[in-house]
């Protein structure tokens, strides 16, 4: 009985382990955040991607491609986040749709170019030198 007792514990915990870093940023050498308060409009093409469109800085369109789908995001056309500092960083803000409360997270950004009325991707900016 002891010993099913340990093994459940040791379950548990692990199980609580595993809970505690499911929303833990995996490793990525090219974190890519942009300023919040140079985003001038979001638009949300379909329910796994949104569109930053920037009033300064270097790219005028962010594109960031959610891990997963985002149920309604497209439809309800609208997020809402709480932001510490003025950044937004890939792969770590949690965002909510608006009018359903869905939680969701942000993924990677790709830098995106428009011509013609079309979006061509850029190359992410090169990983910037470690101390």
């Amino acid at each position: 009985m002891r010993i099913a007792l340990k093994l459940l514990a040791g379950a548990v915990g692990l199980a609580g382990l595993m809970g505690s870093t499911a929303y833990a940023d995996p490793p990525h050498h090219n974190r890519i955040c942009i300023s919040v308060s140079n985003i001038d409009s979001m638009s949300y093409p379909d329910d796994q991607t949104i569109l930053f469109r920037m009033s300064g800085g270097p790219v005028k369109i962010w594109r960031n491609t959610l891990p997963r789908k985002c149920p309604g995001l497209k439809f309800e056309g609208g997020i809402a986040w709480n932001i510490w500092g003025d950044e937004v960083c890939s792969n770590m803000q949690i965002f909510y749709v608006l009018n359903r409360g869905t939680p969701c997270s942000l993924g990677s950004f790709t830098a995106v170019e428009m011509r013609g009325g079309k979006p061509l991707v850029q190359s992410p900016p090169p990983p910037a030198p470690q101390n």
